[in-house]
């Protein structure tokens, strides 16, 4: 898929620029579906070293990466000597609840479309649309998943566009539409951009 999508978004001159950068496109999927929910979680409103330090301690308070059942039999104040907020170790036992309950099927997620792996797992308390669209991306390999909240997709159209503010979500979709189908592979490009080289265009 990535020659096609590569070939498909360098139409785009500007993301072309990005692509002579960055090189290939590359995205390591998680293939364990908890994980990458709760690594979407652990996320939220961090930086990517604050993010994968508590991810890192979280881990090591099992001997193996835990299962829903696990989590849910680890007290509160031990999840948060990881560096977790209280509000995050909700949410991560209310996953873990919905999944070992059966009320959420994450096995079943990968045949689901786009939209209704979303309307799943924005049942869970703390999971919102960017948190599923992140599932969708990082967990499915999904190709057209546009995160129009996300800030860092969000500042790389800015700098891209030499835009004076932030887009607005509706400035974002009109953007991104010459890059459908393959909508996550030039987000992935603009989070790089900003990534490695800071301001381009």
């Amino acid at each position: 898929m990535s020659k096609k999508a590569i070939k498909f978004v360098k139409r785009d001159p500007k993301i072309a620029k990005i692509i002579r950068k960055v090189g290939k496109y590359e995205i390591s999927l998680v293939k364990n579906p908890y994980r990458s929910l709760i690594d979407a979680i652990i996320t939220q409103q961090l930086s990517g070293a604050a993010a994968d330090s508590i991810s890192k301690k979280f881990q090591k308070l099992y001997q193996r990466y835990p299962r829903p059942i696990d989590v849910i039999n680890t007290s509160d104040s031990k999840l948060r000597s990881t560096g977790l907020s209280k509000m995050k170790v909700t949410y991560i036992k209310d996953l873990s609840e919905k999944i070992q309950s059966k009320e959420l099927r994450i096995s079943s997620l990968k045949d689901k479309s786009d939209e209704e792996v979303i309307s799943h797992l924005t049942q869970v308390r703390g999971i919102g649309r960017w948190t599923a669209e992140m599932f969708l991306i990082f967990s499915l390999g999904r190709p057209d998943v546009l995160p129009v909240g996300d800030l860092g997709l969000k500042k790389g159209i800015q700098r891209l566009y030499s835009m004076p503010e932030l887009p607005e979500k509706d400035e974002v979709e009109q953007i991104a539409e010459k890059w459908r189908p393959y909508r996550t592979v030039a987000t992935w490009y603009i989070w790089k951009s900003l990534n490695q080289f800071g301001k381009i265009g």
